[in-house]
C-alpha cells in the first residue's frame, strides 16, 4: 500500500507537523510577546490532551513522520506527561521545543517517550541580559537543564535569537561553547510578529554572521556541514569542535523551496506557513464529527510559494504585516 502524502501546488511534500500545546508561557521574551502577555482565550477553546492525540493521528495517517511540540512553553501543561506518551504509540519522530525551565521536572518521561533530541531557547550567555530578554531571573536553570539533557544523552539544540544592538555581540562566545559542548548553536534572525516591536534595522543576517565568524576563527577553521532533506538552518562547524553552530536565516534567505512544515496552533488552527494571515478551524471540524483530513488536505494546496506571499524586501509590507504573536503560534 503507498504512504499517502500531503503535497502542496509546488509539489512539496509536508510531513513535519509542529503541535502548539499551549499559549501560556513562564518567561516574557521581548521578541516573542508584549510585555503585558496576550489575553488567553477559554479553556474549552483549546486542544484537551485526547484531542492533541486525535489530530495527531489524522495527520500521522496523511504522511506526516516528525512531530515537535511546542508553546508556549509546552512543559506548563499540567497534562504535558499524558499527551507525550500517548503520542509515543504513533509511528513518527517526537521531539521538542522548550525554554528549558522545567527540563528537569519532565526528563524521565521525555525519555521514556522516546524524545532524543530537543530544542532550548536560550539567547545569551549572560545571566544579566537573559533577565532583560525574558523579563525573567531562570538563566541558571535553564543553563543546568541544558547540561542535564546532555548527561541524559539528549542530543541538544540551544536556538539564539539574534538583534542588533540587544545580544549581537556574543556571536563569538555562543559559538566558543560549541568546542568544548556537544550542543549545536543555531543562531535564528529576528522575525516580525505582533507585539514584539520587529523593525528592519535589529535583523543579522546570515552574512554578518558568517563575516564576523569568518574573521575571527579564519576561513580554514569553519567546516560545512552536509545539509539534510528539509533542513532549516545552513550548519557548520569549527575544526576539533565537539558541537556545531548554524544559521535560520528566514528572513534575508529563507528555505521556502523544501518546505515541509505545518503548524496547529494550540486552539486547533492550521497555518500552513509561520508567515501566514490565514487559519483554517480544525478543531471546530474535528468536534463536529466533519472530514478532517479533507480539510488538511486542502489547506495544504492552498499553500503560497513563500512567505505567505509577503515581500521582506518591502520594510513596509512587513511592518503591516498582522500576525498572532510568536507565542500563539509555537514557532
Amino acid at each position: 500500500m503507498t504512504q499517502k502524502k500531503l503535497r502542496d501546488n509546488f509539489g512539496r511534500v509536508h510531513d513535519y507537523l509542529r503541535i502548539s500545546l499551549t499559549e501560556k508561557c513562564n518567561l516574557r521574551c521581548s521578541y516573542c510577546m508584549p510585555a503585558e502577555g496576550i489575553e488567553l482565550k477559554p479553556r474549552s477553546n483549546y486542544m484537551n490532551a485526547s484531542e492533541v492525540y486525535a489530530l495527531a493521528k489524522e495527520f500521522t495517517a496523511l504522511g506526516v513522520k516528525k512531530i515537535r511540540l511546542t508553546g508556549g512553553e509546552p512543559l506548563v501543561r499540567k497534562d504535558f506527561a499524558q499527551i507525550i506518551e500517548s503520542l509515543a504509540s504513533l509511528p513518527v519522530e517526537l521531539t521538542l521545543t522548550t525554554n528549558g525551565i522545567l527540563l528537569d521536572t519532565f526528563i524521565e518521561q521525555i525519555k521514556a517517550a522516546g524524545i532524543n533530541s530537543i530544542n532550548i531557547s536560550l539567547d545569551t550567555l549572560k545571566p544579566d541580559r537573559f533577565s532583560e530578554i525574558t523579563r525573567r531571573n531562570d538563566f541558571d536553570r535553564v543553563l543546568n537543564n541544558i547540561y542535564l539533557a546532555l548527561h541524559h544523552g539528549l542530543h541538544v539544540k540551544v536556538n539564539a535569537v539574534l538583534m542588533k544592538g540587544v545580544n549581537d555581540d556574543e556571536i563569538i562566545s555562543l559559538v566558543d561553547w560549541t568546542t568544548h559542548k556537544s550542543i549545536d548553536v543555531r543562531f535564528i534572525e529576528f522575525m516580525p510578529f505582533d507585539g514584539n516591536n520587529w523593525n528592519w534595522e535589529k535583523k543579522i543576517s546570515e552574512q554578518e554572521i558568517m563575516d564576523e565568524l569568518q574573521t575571527h576563527y579564519g576561513e580554514e577553521n569553519i567546516i560545512a556541514l552536509e545539509s539534510k532533506a528539509n533542513n532549516t538552518s545552513r550548519n557548520y562547524k569549527l575544526k576539533g569542535a565537539l558541537g556545531s553552530f548554524g544559521m535560520i536565516s528566514t528572513v534575508t534567505n529563507p528555505f521556502c523551496d523544501t518546505c515541509n512544515r505545518i503548524r496547529l496552533t494550540a486552539d486547533g488552527k492550521i497555518k500552513n506557513c509561520l508567515f501566514s494571515q490565514s487559519e483554517t478551524d480544525l478543531l471546530t471540524a474535528f468536534r463536529k464529527g466533519e472530514d478532517i483530513r479533507k480539510v488538511i488536505e486542502e489547506e495544504i494546496l492552498s499553500k503560497k510559494y513563500s512567505r505567505s506571499g509577503l515581500d521582506m524586501d518591502d520594510p513596509l509590507s512587513v511592518v503591516q504585516h498582522k500576525n498572532r504573536a510568536m507565542i500563539s503560534i509555537g514557532g
